[in-house]
């Protein structure tokens, strides 16, 4: 045999079987892919539906819209105004997240912060932050825990008993006069 006739002979193998391992390989991965494309994307899309059509998986909550939100915040600083309080108004929703915040004239610069937590603190707990205020003497630890504070000024605002948003003042010379403009934030909204 000849050097030539070898090398066409070796290469005329080499190249038969590089294509049977290509095709092999080619038939392998299509039937790995069709067999992962088909099987799971049905079964969980079932059990999603079913889920879904249960309820059971999920939870709803009410959030103020930030219409609402800003027609308290002014109603409060209104209040505060008629009685010549400079104040800061603070909305937080559910998760105490501000949704408006507003600095009156000449409201001192530690108002903005603490109508916040004030706000914070009335949503956490469902309750006026002046109530809040009495059970520090059983649980004194409570005023530890981030953004909150325990001064009166603070009201929830609830719907159907759940809390769905708080309003906080600061600013007025006493936390009687915050939460009474509070409140009046809070009765706005149901006008």
């Amino acid at each position: 045999m000849s050097l030539s006739t070898a090398f066409r002979s070796t290469r005329t193998r080499v190249l038969t079987g590089s294509a049977v391992v290509v095709a092999l390989g080619a038939g392998v991965f299509g039937t790995v892919s069709a067999s992962a494309d088909t099987a799971p994307a049905a079964k969980p899309a079932a059990a999603q539906a079913a889920a879904d059509a249960s309820g059971r998986n999920v939870t709803q909550t009410s959030h103020l819209t930030i219409a609402a939100a800003t027609k308290a915040a002014q109603a409060a600083l209104d209040a505060a105004g008629k009685e010549k309080q400079k104040v800061s108004v603070a909305v937080v929703d559910r998760d105490g997240r501000a949704l408006v915040t507003l600095r009156g004239d000449g409201a001192g610069p530690q108002s903005y912060e603490a109508a916040q937590e004030k706000a914070f603190t009335a949503v956490s707990w469902n309750a006026p932050t002046s109530e809040l205020v009495k059970r520090l003497d059983s649980a004194p630890t409570l005023k530890d825990i981030p953004g909150t504070l325990f001064l009166a000024g603070g009201a929830p605002v609830t719907v159907k008993g759940a809390p769905v948003a708080g309003i906080g003042v600061a600013g007025a010379p006493s936390g009687d006069l915050d939460e009474k403009f509070a409140k009046a934030g809070v009765t706005a909204l149901f006008r």
